[in-house]
């Protein structure tokens, strides 16, 4: 072999090595997921359940670690700006597609500064109101909204999530205005769901579903092209009457951008049997969940997708957030 070739193959190794040695003893320590919304939502549950399994299979504890604030922003910002080294990782959503739309300026990139591992679940959303309400239906609800403009508070996740594009999406369908209460999550918010202090919800149904099974709340419409299995006399929008809604929820995990391709093949591999897994299906479906556990290419495809998606629906809402 020619000197230079040897060279450069020499320097090739040399700024390889510190990646081979890093995915080689991967993982020596605990892992961290950061979960970008208070305990009690969505988020939480699927932190804790994929963490539990994941651990065991990788031979290290992974931390759940909740960073909420900023429709989910804090939490993407941390992940995005730490070291690329596997050790700490985003439970990310569809909320940070929806904010990158939404938010004229953020510290980071989503599609840019975060690595795609997997998708764990799509999750679709209820349309909720307490059990004291004198709606019995979405028909009933819409049109005592319309009668009194701006009465009828709705609860979200916060500024910039999926929650609120659902809301801007009824408002625009229904023909109504409601009086946007965000939240900083789905625990809060239920909550005061719960305590009348909020009039209805249009979340994720994993932190309702319980609370409806026990008729403390009443789903009214599921947010989906068909009704849920864990509620199957709740329609969905469609049937409800109430056209146009699309937002649909997904969840998944990212680390920072930069991460060695072997940890990110590694973490996929890991999670992927996880979430196939008979007793991780059967976690996901007490939830109302559906388990999911695709590549990063194809989660990167959904990111890509969704975003121009969001692109178009934001802007027809005209929501912005400076």
């Amino acid at each position: 072999m020619p000197m230079t070739l040897k060279r450069a193959a020499a320097a090739l190794l040399c700024a390889l090595a510190p990646a081979i040695a890093i995915a080689q003893s991967y993982p020596a320590r605990p892992i961290t997921l950061i979960v970008p919304f208070p305990p009690g939502g969505t988020t939480d549950v699927l932190a804790r359940s994929l963490g539990q399994d994941l651990g065991k299979a990788l031979g290290q504890p992974v931390v759940i670690e909740s960073k909420p604030g900023a429709g989910a922003t804090l939490g993407a910002d941390y992940v995005a700006k730490s070291k690329p080294d596997g050790y700490i990782l985003l439970l990310g959503a569809v909320h940070h597609v929806v904010a990158a739309n939404v938010y004229k300026k953020l510290p980071y990139d989503f599609s840019r500064d975060l690595a795609p591992i997997t998708t764990i679940a799509l999750v679709p959303n209820v349309v909720t109101v307490n059990a004291k309400s004198p709606a019995n239906s979405l028909g009933e609800l819409l049109a005592a909204a319309k009668a009194a403009p701006g009465k009828y508070s709705f609860g979200s996740n916060g500024l910039g999530t999926a929650q609120h594009l659902l809301l801007a999406q009824m408002e625009q369908s229904a023909g109504i205005k409601l009086l946007h209460v965000p939240y900083k999550g789905s625990g809060p918010l239920t909550t005061d769901l719960l305590g009348g202090q909020v009039d209805l919800s249009c979340d994720t149904i994993t932190p309702v579903l319980p609370h409806i099974k026990a008729g403390k709340l009443r789903g009214l419409a599921v947010v989906n092209d068909k009704r849920a299995p864990q509620l199957p006399e709740v329609p969905t929008v469609d049937e409800a009457g109430l056209k146009g809604i699309t937002v649909r929820s997904w969840f998944s995990v990212a680390g920072p951008a930069g991460m060695p391709r072997d940890v990110i093949t590694r973490l996929n591999a890991e999670m992927v049997k996880v979430i196939n897994s008979a007793e991780f299906r059967q976690r996901m479906a007490d939830i109302g969940a559906q388990g999911v556990g695709d590549s990063p290419e194809q989660l990167a495809a959904r990111i890509k997708e969704d975003t121009e998606r969001f692109a178009q629906l934001v802007k027809a809402a005209g929501i912005t957030i400076e």
